[in-house]
Parts: C-alpha cells; sequence; structure tokens
C-alpha cells in the first residue's frame, strides 16, 4: 500500500480522554485474543503515568479502529489491551472514591465524582437493573466478568475462574493498591491527569481489508500490530456462524490456534499462512492474502475446514523452519527423516525459505524416502542458485509455487519427477559452468557470516573424504584478515582485497597460527590432515594469483559437491 492510500485512512492523535470520554462505544471483537496483559506491563504503564506530571504526555501508540454500521460503535481491530487496562485504572479510582464515601468522607461530592467519571470513561448504570451499558465491550471470554466489575466496582473472586479473567482481577487490584490521591478530588485529578496525558495514534477503517493492510503497512515499518488477530476474528466469526457449533469446540478451536501463533510467533504466523495458500493455489502476494482468504472462506464448513488444514500443516511448516529445534519432532514421525536435517539446516542458515513450500506440499504426498531424496534435490539447487549465484527470487518463488500445485494435486508421485520437469527444477538448476564461475570469485563477508564460511568449506572438506563438523573448526585466513606490513610486502599489491574470498580460507582444528608468515602456515596446514588445508600448502608462496587458482580449484570441487545428476 501506498503512502497516499495509507494517509487516505487519515491517522490523527487522541488522548484517551478524547478515544473514549464521549458518546463513542468501542467492541472488541468476540475471537480476538483475550487479555493478556500482567505484573511487567502494568508496572511499566503506571511508571510512565508517574512521569506525567513532568512529561505531561506520554505516547500510547496505534489504535486501528473499524467503523460499524451503528452510529458511534467501533471494533477495536488493535489497541484492546491498552483500552482495557486504562479502563481498569478508571474502575480502581471510582473504587478509592466508593470506599471514601463508605467511610462517610464528603458523600455528595464523592458520589458526584463517582457519577461523572463512570458516564465519561465507563459506561451508564441502567436505573433499575443497576446493570453498566459499557462503553467498552469485551471478547466473548472477558466479556461477563468485565461487565460486572463495571457495576460492581468489586473484582468476583470465582472458584474457577480462567486465566484472563485472573489478570483482570489482578490488575484491578494493581492499580487499586497505587497511590492516586487523599481525598475524591485528588483521585479524580490524577483521573483527569492520566486521561488527558495517555496519547494515541488513532487510524480508522472501514471495513477489514483496509484493516489488513493497515497492519501490513504498519507491520513493514517497524510497528509491530497483531495480524494474526485479524485473521482469527474473520475465521471464527464464520464458524460461529454456524448454530450447530458448540461454545466447547469454539473454545477447543480457540486453544490450537493458540498452539499455532504460540509456536511460530506472531511475526512468522503471516508468512506461514502465505505459504499455506500458496501450496495449493497461484502464487499470492501478502498485499492480496487477506482479501483472497475472505474469498474463498464464505462458509461455515469452508472456515472449519481452513481451521483444520492451517493446524495440520503449522507444525510441519514450524519444522521445515526450525529443523533442529524440532529434531524431537521429526524423530517422532520416523527415523528415516533424520538425514533430511542437515539439507534443512543450511536452508536455515542461509534464511532461504523459498523451497518450503514445494516441501509443505511434499511432506504430506511422498514416502520418508522421496522426501529426503527431494530436500537434498532443493538444497543443492538452494546453495547453486541462492548462495553463489545470486539469480532473481522472484522466478524462483513463480516456480516453487507451480511445483507446489503440481504435488498438492498428485502430479508429482517421487522425487526424480520434481527433478527431471524442465519447467521447474531444471529451468532453475544453474549449469556446472555457470556455477563454477560464480563460484571461482565467490566473497562472503567473514567478520559478519563465519558459520555459512564454515559450512561450506566443511562441505567441501566431506566431499574429498574428510569427515568434519564445522561447529568443532575455526576459519583460518591463509593472508591474515588484518595484514601487518610484512605481509603486505610478502603478498603483493591486493592483501586487502582477498580477505573475505573462498580462496583466502581454510579450515583448522585450532587456531593458532594467527599472523604466522606463510612458510609457517603451510606446515601446520600439511600436518592438519584437512584437505584443503592441505591443498594451499602445496603453493609455494601466497599472492593475488595463487588466492585465483586456489579458489578455481574450489570451484571444481564446488561443482561435484553440489551437483543433483
Amino acid at each position: 500500500m501506498s503512502d497516499a492510500k495509507f494517509m487516505a485512512m487519515e491517522p490523527s492523535n487522541a488522548s484517551f480522554d478524547g478515544l473514549i470520554g464521549n458518546g463513542v462505544r468501542y467492541l472488541i471483537p468476540p475471537f480476538q485474543r483475550d487479555y493478556s496483559w500482567d505484573i511487567e506491563q502494568w508496572e511499566e504503564l503506571w511508571a510512565d503515568i508517574k512521569g506525567l506530571p513532568e512529561e505531561k504526555f506520554h505516547y500510547m501508540g496505534y489504535v486501528v479502529l473499524q467503523r460499524k454500521q451503528e452510529d458511534n460503535t467501533f471494533e477495536v481491530i488493535d489497541g484492546q489491551q491498552r483500552l482495557i487496562t486504562l479502563s481498569l485504572i478508571v474502575l480502581a479510582a471510582l473504587r478509592k472514591i466508593a470506599d471514601l464515601v463508605q467511610s462517610g468522607q464528603a458523600i455528595e461530592a464523592n458520589q458526584e465524582y463517582i457519577r461523572v467519571n463512570r458516564d465519561k470513561y465507563i459506561g451508564f448504570k441502567h436505573p433499575v437493573t443497576l446493570a453498566v451499558k459499557s462503553k467498552l465491550t469485551l471478547n466473548r471470554n472477558n466479556v461477563a466478568y468485565f461487565k460486572n466489575l463495571c457495576a460492581q466496582l468489586e473484582p468476583a473472586n470465582h472458584r474457577f475462574m480462567s486465566k484472563t479473567n485472573k489478570l483482570l482481577r489482578e490488575a484491578f487490584r494493581y492499580f487499586l493498591a497505587q497511590d492516586m490521591g487523599e481525598t475524591g478530588e485528588e483521585i479524580a485529578q490524577t483521573l483527569y491527569d492520566i486521561a488527558r496525558g495517555m496519547m494515541f495514534t488513532k487510524i480508522v477503517v472501514e471495513d477489514d481489508v483496509n484493516a489488513y493492510k493497515v497492519f501490513e503497512t504498519l507491520n513493514a515499518r517497524g510497528v509491530q500490530l497483531s495480524t494474526p488477530d485479524l485473521l482469527k476474528n474473520f475465521i471464527f466469526s464464520m464458524v460461529a456462524k454456524n448454530d450447530s457449533v458448540l461454545p466447547e469446540q469454539l473454545d477447543e478451536l480457540d486453544e490450537r490456534w493458540s498452539a499455532i501463533v504460540t509456536n511460530l510467533g506472531e511475526s512468522s504466523f503471516t508468512d506461514f499462512v502465505r505459504y499455506h495458500h500458496n501450496v495449493q493455489y497461484p502464487l499470492l502476494t501478502k498485499k492480496k492474502l487477506f482479501s483472497t482468504i475472505k474469498k474463498q472462506i464464505h462458509t461455515s464448513e469452508k472456515a472449519m475446514a481452513y481451521l483444520n488444514s492451517l493446524s495440520d500443516m503449522a507444525p510441519v511448516y514450524s519444522a521445515l523452519l526450525k529443523p533442529m529445534e524440532e529434531k524431537a519432532w521429526w524423530v517422532n514421525q520416523a527415523s528415516d527423516y533424520v538425514p533430511a536435517l542437515r539439507y534443512l539446516e543450511a536452508l536455515a542458515l542461509f534464511n532461504i525459505r523459498q523451497p518450503l513450500v514445494v516441501l509443505l506440499a511434499a511432506f504430506k504426498r511422498f514416502e520418508v524416502n522421496e522426501f529426503v531424496k527431494l530436500v537434498q534435490y532443493l538444497y543443492v539447487l538452494s546453495i547453486r542458485y541462492n548462495v553463489v549465484c545470486h539469480l532473481s527470487p522472484n522466478e524462483q518463488e513463480t516456480v516453487y509455487n507451480q511445483m507446489a500445485i503440481k504435488l498438492f494435486n498428485g502430479e508429482y508421485l517421487r522425487a526424480s519427477h520434481v527433478k527431471n520437469d524442465s519447467d521447474g527444477f531444471r529451468r532453475l538448476y544453474p549449469k556446472d559452468e555457470v556455477f563454477k564461475t560464480a563460484f571461482e570469485f565467490h566473497r562472503m563477508p567473514s567478520r559478519q557470516s563465519p558459520k555459512k564460511i564454515r559450512f561450506l568449506l566443511a562441505e567441501l572438506e566431506n566431499q574429498l573424504s574428510n569427515g568434519v563438523t564445522e561447529d568443532k573448526m575455526v576459519l583460518e585466513h591463509v593472508c591474515p584478515y588484518h595484514p601487518e606490513q610484512g605481509w603486505h610486502d610478502y603478498f603483493g599489491e591486493g592483501a586487502t582485497d582477498v580477505y573475505d574470498r573462498l580462496g583466502n580460507m581454510v579450515l583448522l582444528e585450532k587456531d593458532d597460527l594467527k599472523r604466522a608468515d606463510f612458510t609457517t602456515k603451510k606446515q601446520a596446514y600439511r600436518d592438519s590432515g584437512l584437505a584443503l588445508a592441505a591443498k594451499v600448502a602445496e603453493f609455494e608462496e601466497w599472492n593475488a594469483a595463487s588466492v585465483n587458482h586456489y579458489q578455481a580449484w574450489l570451484a571444481e570441487q564446488a561443482a561435484n559437491t553440489w551437483r543433483v545428476d
């Protein structure tokens, strides 16, 4: 979304008083997340409030609202935790004043403070039932408890309270224990300062598709809003349209959804939803994701099937994304998956995610041995295409999407079917000469990427029959990273130009050489028993020509190491 479209949403600044201290009503969507702030956030907020006398204002971030058809009614798309917590502070202040009334202090004035502030920030009491028509209506799990707290100014203490309602109770008690003043007037003044001092940036959208675009735009700018909540509210609302779905079933689905978000993390969730879509449908960008899902899921049955599919595929996505963290999960599926972990870990190390859409589809379709073969093929392709040749990831993503759809539809039944597809794998696979030319002059910043370089060199070592593990090896620069004058004189022109060339690096078991001269290093290389170091030891002297010759030899080894015949 362009900045012009974003600004058309007309973001504006508003205090808590400006947001809620009028006739506007706010609804937390029924399936949005429960109240979850705890002592850490309460303490941080109260510290900010205590700073108001000096600072005058404190910025609370964005609140995203969606206009409803009813007059002056908005859904809170993002910002509910902050609005609820500030409302709990108001309730605690009202309770403090009510306690003064109970003790007989300035009864009429304090009752008026309660009435005015309740009407302004909480809602109106029904003259007969005394029930409060709240300005802020919480989600299905918090609504009853919060309404009772608004009416009674006393937190209920049921025996089987949910965790989220316990947090509401404890938040109220925490703020009740804070110093807001001794008299009703002082407490009312504190409340006045808080309501006007806590500032928000308010964004109002007309529908949830625009809300999703706002989330994506702000998240791209580093303002993290909860995109999963928006999608969840839509999906669960669709499920709930089926009257036969019981509350217990919704609770179970809610738990499954929370498990997905917790396992993946909010930052990865939208990526997962996009990969989940691209496994079976034509390639979709993030910008069109939410609107497309809304068009596809237009019945309760489709929403339920979608939830089940997300729940089924999320553990696989997580295991592909974090293979070593999820090693137990892989072994649980079948120990024969373990050989694939080395290749998956390499994809994670180099942050190559394009193959995940293919592997998500293949996991459900292929036998274990065929899946492992496919992981190896895609790993080799990724080293050639992404790591060394730096070819277009956009073209790769398009081809992988087409592969995934064929896998999903059962057109590919074996790893060889993928490998031999001339419109897919073979189209992307860099030929040997292209790969060797790119490898021959390949550089990697050794101070920023030592683990990646050790991995590549270890793979080359192991191709030459030396069994090494990169984590137990150190990276040795033949011409030192910061060469002293002696090395400059010896190496000749370009000593500082080669420190990031793969042709100037080897692996060793110890880091004892530092800035030793080349003669000393050569002897250590011969004694190491390592193939790459022994090759460097064959050179009579070390200069720019030696680096070029050695890296050309490395390129030949690389073509054999990362090869799919």
